[in-house]
């Protein structure tokens, strides 16, 4: 059966959403032009990497075409996921490029695979490969996908100050503190007249 390819050549939305309760979200990418949605599902760090990488993108495209690349800004597009949230594949490998032609950031989405990926799949229309999904951004878009991700990341469990983990609201083992919850760790240093 030939592969899937859902391309998107001017979404009206490209976003990072999640479904759930902090520590316990699931991670999506949704692309969406006009009726037509289509979502799939990956990794919080996916998701990071893909932001963090389009950024750099960014800043290489502006150093080497001199393309106007517009500044850090304000989320414009804090709507939810549009639901249901149908998922078409679970995401294995991401594709990440510049399109000279049409100025447009391209990111390739590829349905995990018990098959090793060839390399030459990605941002490709062969017929052999995974499923996958191609969206075009403009370099607005992009950007706008960078700054909404990296407050979709950020919203889930503050970190721990001593170790960093994930806090959570059941309580956090830190290994920081050798087993004791953190106000345990003050309470025995109170006791024994330690001032930690």
């Amino acid at each position: 059966m030939p592969r899937a390819i859902h391309v998107f050549r001017t979404p009206d939305r490209f976003i990072a959403g999640t479904v759930g309760e902090p520590g316990d979200r699931s991670f999506y990418l949704q692309a969406v032009h006009e009726a037509r949605v289509v979502s799939v599902s990956l990794e919080k760090q996916q998701v990071q990497v893909l932001a963090d990488r389009m950024g750099l993108l960014l800043e290489e495209v502006h150093r080497r075409f001199g393309t106007a690349i517009p500044p850090e800004q304000e989320a414009v597009d804090t709507s939810p996921l549009q639901m249901p949230v149908d998922v078409e594949f679970r995401v294995g490998t991401m594709g990440l490029g510049w399109d000279a032609e049409s100025e447009a950031v391209v990111v390739e989405l590829l349905a995990v695979t018990d098959a090793e990926v060839d390399e030459s799949v990605v941002l490709d229309d062969t017929e052999e490969g995974p499923d996958a999904v191609r969206v075009f951004l403009t370099p607005i878009q992009a950007r706008e996908f960078t700054t909404r991700t990296e407050r979709v990341v950020s919203a889930g469990r503050p970190p721990c100050p001593l170790c960093g983990e994930p806090l959570s609201a059941q309580g956090h083992m830190c290994v920081r503190t050798n087993g004791y919850r953190r106000g345990e760790l003050f309470n025995a240093a109170e006791e024994f007249g330690d001032e930690t």
